[in-house]
């Protein structure tokens, strides 16, 4: 691929003028930058993009891409993306949140975006703690993370395992990504955003505020050994011996995308509404 100077649009052309206010050594800046990188080597038109978020850190991202966006309500990005999505299906559409807005209060909303299989990229920067809301544990916290007042002696219960839950319920395509590595994150997000149906990418982005131990993240994570795999009984098997801290891509799917367009009417609109009126008794 050519250089950025030749082409229509540089990672400029995604940027908004909004400055990000993340702490200091946030991972989601990378995460950020990696967006903005993907979208550049993809050159789609920044009018073509649409990033739905819910609530937290990471939910910012909308305002700091120079594209559509819409900032929901705590865990109901992926149901708002997914209607925008059969809505507009000619635009590129990235969800953006946390391992809290999306595995907690959007807990159910994940498990049934991953079965739908619509054609959407949800890229979910996971910190293991809720960093916007002072330091409690999140779904993906360590047993025995004990370095919070708000969770003293640690949640008590074992972390969600988010790639293993997506292969599970039926997601397209998985990932894991660190924030450390922008590069190698923008080129797995464009994988994820090419790849047809539903495509997940956990990406490992630190939160040096109420996780500083995470600093040591960046020497953890490393490629993964193996090739992805079209085989999902190959790809659990991978993630059982996984330390979380492989990083590359998972799995990809060969499911055909949800369409809307493909179920049939076996009515018309019409006759159901006639079902639900109401009568008026005093005049019958």
């Amino acid at each position: 691929m050519k250089g950025e100077s030749s082409q229509a649009f540089s990672t400029k052309s995604y940027k908004s003028g909004v400055k990000p206010i993340w702490c200091p050594g946030c991972g989601d800046f990378g995460v950020l930058a990696s967006i903005s990188r993907a979208l550049t080597l993809l050159q789609v038109p920044p009018e073509e993009v649409a990033v739905v978020s819910g609530i937290g850190c990471s939910s910012r991202i909308p305002a700091y891409l120079n594209s559509y966006g819409f900032h929901g309500v705590h865990g109901r990005a992926l149901p708002l993306a997914t209607g925008l999505k059969l809505a507009r299906p000619e635009l590129t559409v990235l969800v953006a949140g946390g391992d809290g807005d999306g595995f907690a209060i959007g807990g159910n909303h994940f498990l049934h975006a991953c079965r739908r299989n619509a054609d959407l990229t949800y890229i979910v920067m996971d910190n293991q703690v809720y960093g916007m809301t002072k330091g409690q544990a999140s779904p993906t916290t360590e047993t025995d993370w004990d370095l919070s007042q708000l969770t003293p002696g640690g949640p008590g219960m074992n972390p969600f395992l988010p790639l293993v839950l997506a292969l599970g319920s039926g997601a397209n395509f998985l990932a894991r990504a660190s924030s450390s590595d922008p590069g190698g994150t923008a080129d797995v997000l464009v994988e994820a955003i090419r790849h047809p149906g539903f495509s997940f990418v956990q990406v490992l982005s630190p939160c040096l505020t109420f996780q500083p131990e995470q600093r040591k993240w960046k020497k953890m994570v490393r490629p993964a050994p193996v090739e992805a795999t079209t085989d999902p009984v190959r790809a659990a098997k991978r993630l059982m011996t996984d330390d979380n801290f492989f990083v590359g891509v998972l799995y990809r799917g060969e499911r055909d995308p949800y369409d809307e367009s493909s179920v049939e009417a076996t009515c018309e609109l019409s006759s159901l509404e006639s079902e639900f009126k109401i009568h008026d008794l005093a005049r019958s």
